[in-house]
């Protein structure tokens, strides 16, 4: 079951990270040098609102992702991309060599289905998708007082696919395992006690490429907010899982 634990000590910046995104504020996390070389601008889903969309839309600039964890993926019974792909890959054969992925950053794609919620128009505006990533994250937050039979009707009650807000799985270890901003994310809600879903948006540069370390910290003291380093998160979430 997806228990919320309570949360041990953690190291001030993760501590006052927890808090940030407790109260609907996002943090900064930046996955690594030798990986993405990216900065998320991330949030805990079930706080979603129009303005923390719109925030991610202007400020940060890429992909609006919500990522779930692992077990819950197993317990409603979602797919990987990838394993759609490979099951249409007898009518349609161009999927075989389209799932093939070469990613330099990763042994494999975090992305899983994208779901728009029932209550949608287009599923497009920050309105639609607040409600789309709240949803999620709810539904994640109850998913322990829940059975698998349960998740899965409400699931199918509550969302519709395709949509336009992709789902990401993280790794079952977390950023033991993986140390993309999925588990990243992730493993800093779950050992601060909160929902383990987040919602994740890469930061862009106006040079076209991702924006750098620099500029990222800069932008999270200006506004106040909390700037992590991947590693920070991974030897934390080594201690607290141990």
């Amino acid at each position: 079951m997806l228990a919320v634990e309570r949360p041990r000590v953690l190291p001030e910046a993760l501590a006052l990270a927890g808090d940030s995104l407790a109260q609907g504020e996002p943090v900064l996390i930046f996955d690594a040098v030798d990986r993405e070389g990216e900065t998320d601008l991330v949030f805990l889903s079930e706080k979603a609102t129009p303005e923390l969309v719109r925030l991610q839309r202007k400020d940060a600039g890429g992909l609006i992702c919500t990522a779930i964890p692992d077990e819950l993926r197993l317990r409603v019974g979602l797919p990987f991309a990838v394993e759609l792909l490979a099951l249409g890959e007898g009518e349609y054969p161009l999927l075989r060599e389209l799932r093939r992925q070469s990613l330099r950053y990763d042994a494999r794609s975090a992305f899983g289905i994208t779901v728009n919620h029932r209550t949608n128009f287009t599923g497009v505006p920050d309105n639609d998708r607040a409600a789309t990533i709240r949803a999620v994250g709810e539904f994640t937050t109850a998913a322990a007082s829940r059975s698998d039979a349960e998740l899965r009707a409400i699931f199918a009650a509550e969302f519709t696919s395709p949509g336009h807000l992709p789902l990401l799985y993280a790794a079952p270890g977390l950023a033991r395992e993986r140390k993309g901003h999925t588990e990243l994310s992730i493993s800093l809600a779950k050992m601060a006690g909160l929902s383990e879903s987040v919602t994740v948006c890469e930061m862009l540069g106006d040079s076209g490429g991702p924006r750098s370390p620099e500029a990222a910290r800069r932008y999270a003291d200006q506004h106040g907010w909390v700037f992590l380093e991947g590693h920070a998160i991974t030897e934390a979430w080594i201690r607290w899982s141990a």
